[in-house]
């Protein structure tokens, strides 16, 4: 007889998964676009001989990139994880 612990997937660790792929996605996103598009500003400022704006870039660039980046991450890692429980599930062969 096989134990109930190891002969089949556990839905435990999938939110700690689902949570972990979020905010790494929307770090990184953040990361990337905070560099885009201060890089952009500093561009933006040579050429028009100004001061670079750079709280424009963290709040109005950076931010809700990061933000709308984070919710298709979470949506999609969400999908994904469930997916493959299920999957586990229907390959172990266990009904509930």
């Amino acid at each position: 007889m096989a134990n109930s612990k190891t002969d089949g997937p556990r839905w435990v660790g999938i939110p700690a998964r689902i949570f972990a792929i979020t905010f790494l996605f929307t770090l990184l996103s953040f990361a990337v676009a905070l560099l885009l598009s201060i890089v952009g500003a500093v561009v933006y400022s040579q050429m028009k001989h100004v001061a670079p704006n750079l709280a424009f870039a963290y709040r109005h660039v950076a931010f809700p990139f990061a933000v709308t980046v984070g919710a298709i991450a979470l949506v999609l890692s969400l999908g994904l994880e469930i997916r493959n429980y299920r999957q586990d599930k229907t390959m172990t062969g266990r009904a509930s």
